[in-house]
């Protein structure tokens, strides 16, 4: 069954549509900073056996992201872990360990360097797998998919068509920048001597793949992790678009992702007055309208569509309306 963005479901009902307006990495390797990511207030933290795990660390670092799962307090976050991608030898071990030892409290795996639809499948089925062989929920697992470099980009319809379990497409900047050769060390910035934004065609790109399949379309990392007005400035650009969230990658970051990619208190409330107007005015009562208006405003069906963004993205977020829609005198 799939319903509108905001209630979207698949299969069974699972809720594929989780709060990403921030989400933390964290490596899987340092104990005590996976127990600080626990009382963070980022939508999500995931708990990483890729780039942040030295080599000779990922195979002791499986064993602790276990732990962490089973014993730690994710209360009101989703718990992701991104393994290793399927170019290395490490792939297979990391989801095994993992989904065999903390099943039950894992939401979702995040593939990294994902090239083609067949690295989705293939990640699919040994989830299944493994949730048949130790008796788990087949299918509850999420998958997020990450684009990271130009054969990722140009298959990224495929890959977002490849798994009910899919939920996310991510952009990964920094392989991304350097599988382009682009002539920039800083990553999320624009490269110098372009006077264009050098991202935009591939934000874009992401964006379209995963609103054609129901899937959020999550930004990468800003590394300049104390420049917080750098990250606002990146950040704002993909919230604009129409991006879900973006990665923080230091506790500083948290409070400007969670603010920039929730709406304003004045568009949330305005979302939820369409709302209520909508379903008024095109019930019996409100006398079956197709349009109406709504002060100074005339509301249709595609003024309902876009306030359901809206007000989706507001309540993920925990907001609380301010104002009560009243319908006219008679």
């Amino acid at each position: 069954m799939t319903t509108d963005r905001s209630t979207r479901t698949v299969g069974a009902g699972y809720d594929r549509l989780r709060p990403r307006r921030s989400c933390l990495a964290v490596p899987g390797s340092n104990p005590r900073f996976l127990e600080k990511a626990q009382g963070l207030p980022a939508d999500q933290v995931f708990l990483d056996l890729e780039d942040a795990c030295a080599p000779l660390a990922k195979p002791e670092a499986r064993h602790t992201v276990v732990k962490f799962l089973n014993e730690g307090d994710w209360t009101g976050k989703t718990r992701v872990v991104r393994v290793n991608d399927w170019t290395t030898h490490w792939t297979y071990r990391d989801v095994v360990t993992v989904v065999e030892g903390a099943g039950p409290n894992l939401d979702c795996i995040m593939l990294p360097k994902v090239q083609d639809a067949s690295q989705v499948q293939a990640l699919d089925l040994l989830l299944t797998q493994i949730e048949k062989t130790m008796g788990f929920e087949v299918g509850r697992i999420g998958i997020e998919a990450q684009i990271e470099d130009a054969r990722g980009l140009v298959n990224v319809d495929e890959i977002a068509a490849a798994s009910p379990r899919l939920e996310t497409i991510i952009f990964g900047p920094a392989d991304f920048m350097a599988s382009i050769n682009m002539k920039s060390l800083v990553v999320g910035e624009q490269p110098p001597g372009y006077p264009a934004d050098a991202y935009h065609y591939i934000l874009m790109r992401i964006l379209m793949a995963a609103r054609a399949h129901d899937l959020q379309a999550i930004d990468g990392p800003y590394l300049q992790i104390r420049n917080v007005d750098g990250y606002r400035e990146v950040a704002r650009r993909a919230a604009a678009l129409g991006f879900d969230g973006k990665w923080v990658l230091h506790p500083g970051q948290i409070e400007a992702s969670n603010e920039i990619f929730s709406p304003s208190q004045e568009d949330y409330d305005h979302a939820e007055l369409i709302l209520d107007a909508y379903e008024y005015f095109t019930s019996e009562e409100g006398g079956k309208k197709g349009s109406a208006m709504l002060g100074d405003e005339m509301i249709d069906e595609a003024s309902r569509k876009m306030a359901l963004v809206i007000a989706g993205k507001g309540r993920a977020a925990g907001m609380r309306r301010t104002s009560v829609f009243e319908p006219p005198a008679a």
